[in-house]
Parts: C-alpha cells; sequence; structure tokens
C-alpha cells in the first residue's frame, strides 16, 4: 500500500497542477514510485479524434517524468471550463465517489507514494444532483492529508486563513504549505508568509518561483508528510 498525500489550493489558478508536477518530479528522481491522481478535471481538449484530453494529467506526466498511464490518473474528464458539478450537468457523467475510491486504490496498490491533486478550491463542488459530493468528501473517503498550495502574493493570508479554517472545522489535517509564483526578497510576500504561519501554525513546505523545474524542498521533509 502506497503513502499519500492531497493537494488543495486556496483557489483556482494558484498553480495547484504546476506545484504537484514539482512534487511528482522530486519523488520520481529520488526513486520513490510515485504516482498522480485526481478525480475530476474541467476545461479540457479533444484530440484530433474528438477524445478529451486530461490537461493536468498530461501536464503532470510531462513535468515529473513518471511512466504512468494517463488514463490511470483521472476518471473523470470534462470539456466545459468550470465546476466538475456543472460540467457533468451539461455533458453528462456525473462523479462517482466509487469509481474514484476504486482508481486511488489500485494506483495505491501498485505504487509507493501518491499524490491526488483536487479541483478548484477546498469548497469545490463536485457533484450536486441526486447526490452531493465536494472535495472534502473525498478527501474523508480516502482519508488524506492535505497540503495547501497558495500564491505569495497580495491576498493570500486572507485566502490561506480561510481554507485553513474551514479545514479545521471539517476535521481536515494540513501539513503544511507551499507557496507558488515566490519572489526572493519581496517585502510584502516574506510578511505574507511569516503571517500565514502564524495565524494557521503551518510550516512552509517550499518556495516555488516562476518557471521553477524542481522542487526547493529537503526530499526527507516532504517523504514524512505522506501519510
Amino acid at each position: 500500500m502506497s503513502k499519500n498525500i492531497f493537494v488543495t489550493g486556496t483557489g483556482t489558478d494558484v498553480g495547484k497542477t504546476y506545484v504537484t508536477g514539482l512534487i511528482v518530479k522530486k519523488l520520481n528522481e529520488m526513486g520513490l514510485n510515485p504516482a498522480y491522481y485526481k478525480a475530476a478535471m474541467s476545461g479540457n481538449e479533444k484530440d484530433k479524434d474528438g477524445k478529451l484530453i486530461p490537461g493536468d494529467a498530461v501536464s503532470v506526466k510531462n513535468m515529473s517524468g513518471i511512466s504512468q498511464s494517463c488514463e490511470s490518473m483521472c476518471p473523470y474528464v470534462y470539456e466545459t471550463a468550470v465546476s466538475p458539478h456543472l460540467a457533468s450537468r451539461l455533458e453528462g457523467g456525473a462523479v462517482d465517489i466509487d469509481v474514484v475510491k476504486k482508481g486511488f486504490e489500485m494506483l495505491s496498490n501498485s505504487y509507493d507514494y501518491v499524490t491526488m491533486e483536487g479541483s478548484g478550491g477546498i469548497l469545490c463542488p463536485i457533484r450536486k444532483d441526486d447526490k452531493t459530493i465536494f472535495l472534502e468528501d473525498i478527501i474523508k473517503t480516502l482519508n488524506l492529508s492535505t497540503i495547501i498550495v497558495a500564491d505569495a502574493g497580495l491576498g493570500t493570508i486572507n485566502s490561506v486563513v480561510l481554507t485553513y479554517e474551514y479545514m479545521k472545522t471539517r476535521n481536515i489535517n494540513a501539513k503544511g504549505i507551499i507557496f507558488n509564483n515566490y519572489i526572493l526578497g519581496d517585502v510584502m510576500q516574506e510578511d505574507n508568509i511569516r503571517m500565514c504561519e502564524e495565524l494557521t501554525g503551518l510550516k512552509t513546505l517550499a518556495l516555488v518561483s516562476l518557471n521553477d523545474k524542481e522542487l526547493k524542498c529537503d526530499g526527507e521533509l516532504l517523504k514524512s508528510i505522506y501519510e
């Protein structure tokens, strides 16, 4: 059985997939047999044959260099660039949590470290019809702890603390924060990071700058957050 972690973001477009790719790449370069997984991906393009391409999966695979098939990385892929609950309502194929769990367990039995990425922020609705599934339901079903990915810039104190406090009320364990778009020496960003740590009690696991190709994080520290 694998050791696992869930990567959530403070919102859409904070660089969650990019950071996840760096995480998986680091594990792969350490020879730790990693895999990537995501329950649902929206906003994907079609290939010349009309088949949807799981964009986030392709991105992580290319960045990390893992040999895992893209087909095993995500059971639900949608074209419309909206939340999965709405995309499935428009396109069909609503998320079944048992299917998500089965796909995760297959990876867990074949790989040593599984990094699961969320859709949007922690409050992202995954399904809302005759059944209701939020991102937190998937996290709890799979019994995962989390990493919070946040932009290092203006507004991050609010988004990080609100994300953390919401997760705390839902008994979702956070292991630390990774700040993206970090600018070395930026006074505001340094204060943002300090304030986020102080207000949440979480440690910063890594700082990711624009176009970084490596995760600047101690390998043993990274391994230690997986459970």
